[in-house]
């Protein structure tokens, strides 16, 4: 009896723990959300606090600061055969900058650590960018994809979602650009964070 009680014991602990981990890697869906009021039309983005908190108490936070107003989608990201793969904004500097510093941030902003997860870049998803050799250089850009790329799994942190406004993310793709970058501005005019219940 004793020996079965302990195996029943020990096989709860391993449920228990492995348990944890794999809730730990659920996209759970925050109670808020983000609007961006931008040039193209709205866009609403679903936050996945489980995988990445901290990406989403830093994107809510500027957002609540208004420091978001203003800034463009700054660049189209295309692949070596020119196939777009997501729309990127979120850089202070496109306010009021040199263009040549678009995509670059401001001095002294705040970076959040990486926060990889087993989630998907897949068509929708919102994840942070960084600086290409430093992992945990995410400020205030982000990216929007267009289109499912598996090379970006594991490599940016994923922290939100599109459910609303797929179609204006299309359009800020499809903009006329020279290279990445739109001829005509994309301004994000206003963002920011509501209760998802009271989203109009």
């Amino acid at each position: 009896m004793m020996k079965i009680t302990r195996a029943v014991f020990v096989l709860t602990l391993v449920a228990l723990v492995f348990g944890s981990s794999a809730c730990a890697e659920r996209p759970e869906v925050d109670d808020e959300v983000a609007v961006l009021e931008t040039s193209y039309g709205r866009i609403v983005i679903e936050f996945l606090s489980r995988a990445a908190p901290k990406h989403v108490d830093n994107f809510k936070s500027i957002a609540r600061e208004s420091l978001y107003d203003g800034t463009r989608f700054h660049r189209i990201v295309k692949d070596p055969k020119k196939v777009i793969l997501a729309v990127q904004g979120g850089d202070p500097n496109t306010i009021n900058g040199n263009p040549a510093t678009w995509g670059q941030g401001a001095p002294g902003q705040k970076t959040v650590p990486a926060e990889f997860s087993t989630l998907k870049h897949e068509r929708g998803i919102v994840s942070a960018a960084r600086l290409a050799d430093d992992i945990n250089s995410a400020t205030s850009q982000f990216f929007i994809c267009i289109a499912a790329h598996p090379g970006f799994d594991g490599h940016y942190s994923i922290f939100g979602r599109v459910i609303e406004g797929m179609n204006v993310v299309d359009s800020i793709a499809r903009a006329p650009a020279v290279g990445e970058r739109p001829i005509d501005p994309v301004i994000v005019t206003r963002a920011y964070i509501v209760k998802r219940t009271e989203l109009k």
